[in-house]
C-alpha cells in the first residue's frame, strides 16, 4: 500500500509541476506580448483619423496633469490610450512643457503634433491657442 501511494503522490506532483511550468510559460508568453504591444504603440504614433479628420475643441486646466491631459484628450477620440501618452510625453521633447489653454486639434494629428501645439511650438488649427 505504501508503494502505491507513494506512486499516486509522485504521478500527481508531476503532473501539477508541469501545470505549473505551462502556466508560467502562458504568464510569461502573455506578459511579453502585452509590454511589445504597448512599447509598439508609443513608438509608433498613428493619427485617431486619416486625411483631414475632424477639429475639435480642447480644454486644458491650470495644473492639469500629463494624465488628465491625455484622459481628455483621450474622451475628445484625439488619442487612443492616455497611459500611452504620458510616456510619449515623458520620452518626448515636449516633457513639462504642455500648457493649460484652449485648443482646437484635429483627429488627423499624431501624439507628436498634439504635445507640439499643447507646449505652444506649434499652431493649432484655429492659428494659435487663446489662454
Amino acid at each position: 500500500m505504501s508503494n502505491k501511494d507513494d506512486a499516486g503522490v509522485i504521478v500527481a506532483g508531476g503532473f501539477f509541476r508541469i501545470a505549473v511550468y505551462v502556466a508560467v510559460c502562458i504568464l510569461i508568453i502573455w506578459l511579453g506580448k502585452s509590454v511589445y504591444s504597448f512599447g509598439y504603440h508609443v513608438f509608433n504614433q498613428q493619427p485617431m483619423s486619416p486625411g483631414e479628420g475632424q477639429e475639435v475643441t480642447v480644454v486644458i486646466k491650470e495644473g492639469a496633469s500629463v494624465y488628465q491631459i491625455g484622459k481628455t484628450l483621450e474622451k475628445k477620440k484625439l488619442i487612443e490610450d492616455a497611459k500611452i501618452f504620458v510616456v510619449q510625453e515623458k520620452l518626448s521633447v515636449y516633457k513639462d512643457k504642455l500648457k493649460p489653454g484652449t485648443y482646437i486639434l484635429s483627429t488627423a494629428y499624431d501624439a507628436d503634433r498634439i504635445m507640439a501645439i499643447l507646449a505652444g511650438e506649434e499652431d493649432d488649427a484655429s492659428g494659435g491657442n487663446s489662454n
